[in-house]
């Protein structure tokens, strides 16, 4: 088995493994589209090899495989990022979220004594 079949039938498992990932609804679509665009990436490039090594050259790197290793770098380093952005945001909505919880509750004794009722549910 040759390195080209080898890379191609992963490329294939990788992207059946992230469409089942996508029915399952373990990944949201935003977060699998990017997975399935470097899956299908790595395919072509897999099924062409004298596509990266015509890229390559194009872009003056002297050793093909190389080149590979630059695009998953770089889609690591965007992912990453996309990524650090999601969850600042998801946290600056849970800090929020807390204190929103927090006002409620300190004000959920005052309401409950304005009706009479007591903060103490045993009773």
């Amino acid at each position: 088995m040759n390195i080209y079949l080898l890379s191609t039938v992963f490329c294939l498992a990788f992207v059946g493994f992230t469409i089942e990932l996508i029915r399952r609804q373990k990944i949201a679509e935003r977060y699998a589209l990017l997975w399935l665009v470097l899956g299908f990436v790595m395919l072509l490039f897999s099924l062409f090899p004298n596509l990266l090594i015509r890229l390559s050259e194009a872009v003056h790197i002297f050793y093909a495989p190389s080149l590979l290793f630059l695009i998953g770098l770089l889609f690591s380093l965007v992912f990453i990022m996309h990524l650090t952005m999601v969850i600042s945001k998801l946290h600056r909505k849970v800090t929020r979220l807390t204190q929103e919880v927090a006002l409620l509750q300190a004000k959920r004794p005052e309401e409950d004594g304005a009706r009479g009722y007591s903060s103490d549910r045993t009773g």
